[in-house]
């Protein structure tokens, strides 16, 4: 892949890959903490990350004996910027959809039940 925007959407295409670039959020992660939460290999995680870091999402250093992963955040922005050319990618506000989805299940509850 030689575009850099296809190596992003490659690269966040895979829900573990996801959900490490979410706990990267946080704060940077030794590998092996990285690993602890999934069922899986260090060296399926390290393929992960090497995608990752690949695809400019993550920076990976060594610290002493440890290496450690950090969040680039710049990387997402050529994708972002892409997808809100669409123009119908706005924002979506959460709890205005949480109380939509709740009023719709207590509605439907309703008329299923009289």
């Amino acid at each position: 892949m030689s575009d850099p925007l296809d190596s992003v959407f490659a690269a966040l295409a895979d829900p573990t890959r996801r959900a490490i670039l979410t706990m990267l959020l946080e704060d940077d992660m030794a590998v092996t903490d990285v690993a602890d939460p999934f069922e899986m290999s260090l060296a399926a995680i390290s393929k992960h990350l090497t995608i990752l870091t690949r695809a400019g999402l993550i920076a990976q250093e060594k610290r002493g004996r440890v290496k450690w992963c950090k969040l680039q955040p710049d990387a997402m922005r050529a994708a972002s910027v892409w997808m809100q050319g669409f123009g119908q990618f706005e924002p979506v506000n959460l709890d205005a959809f949480e109380r939509f989805l709740e009023a719709e299940f207590n509605a439907g509850n309703t008329r299923t039940e009289g």
